[in-house]
């Protein structure tokens, strides 16, 4: 139980870190609404589930063994994130957050999920992160490991979804708040837009560990 507390805690300043997932998060909160940044955050929690899964199957040893495979992902999560910050930056004034019609809601959530999906999929550094975090945890107790692994798995993907929420509702309350704030909103946009470049840029030139 001591290390089921100690893995929360650990999960729980990972999350309140700011990074593109974050960032992600309150520019969809703001810009579409509540439904779209939650849709994000769905599609950040199948993307650290897949995570977990590949961490489980060897995919950080497969980073190790070849470089190369590392490198096309850190520059393909680079060129993505990049392409999110333009996308941001030259994004217009907000519109109106209650005019959505139901038949355009569901594509918007769909590729909603779509980025939260790729923002974090393609970031090698998250695989590394469950690849190196997860085993700590593990305990020669006579249970299965791969059951141990699944079980903090699954709480990392809950934990996660529950930060991501929080911050989909505050990026939502953000976008009512900017409706009426013209000047805001370009801080916001301009902001948020510079903060993806960077983490960008930040990725580009990260080394492998």
């Amino acid at each position: 139980m001591a290390n089921l507390w100690l893995f929360f805690l650990a999960l729980a300043v990972v999350f309140l870190l700011p990074g593109p997932d974050m960032i992600l998060l309150l520019q969809t909160g703001a810009r579409q609404g509540r439904g779209a940044a939650l849709a994000t955050a769905v599609g950040l929690a199948v993307a650290r589930a897949c995570h977990v899964a590949l961490a489980a199957l060897g995919m950080a040893a497969l980073f190790k063994a070849a470089p190369w495979t590392f490198e096309v992902v850190r520059l393909a999560g680079a060129a993505y994130l990049l392409w999110l910050g333009i996308q941001c930056l030259r994004s217009t004034l907000l519109p109106s957050l209650n005019t959505d019609k139901a038949g355009d809601t569901h594509g918007q959530w769909r590729e909603a999920i779509r980025r939260g999906l790729l923002t974090n999929l393609l970031n090698p550094k998250a695989l590394l992160f469950c690849s190196v975090l997860l085993p700590q945890f593990i305990v020669n107790d006579g249970a299965s490991v791969l059951s141990q692994f699944a079980g903090l798995g699954l709480l990392l993907v809950g934990v996660g979804l529950l930060f991501d929420s929080a911050y989909a509702l505050a990026g939502a309350a953000l976008g009512r708040w900017l409706q009426h704030n013209p000047t805001a909103q370009r801080v916001q946009q301009w902001l948020f837009g510079s903060l993806l470049i960077g983490f960008a840029v930040r990725l580009a030139f990260v080394q492998q560990a």
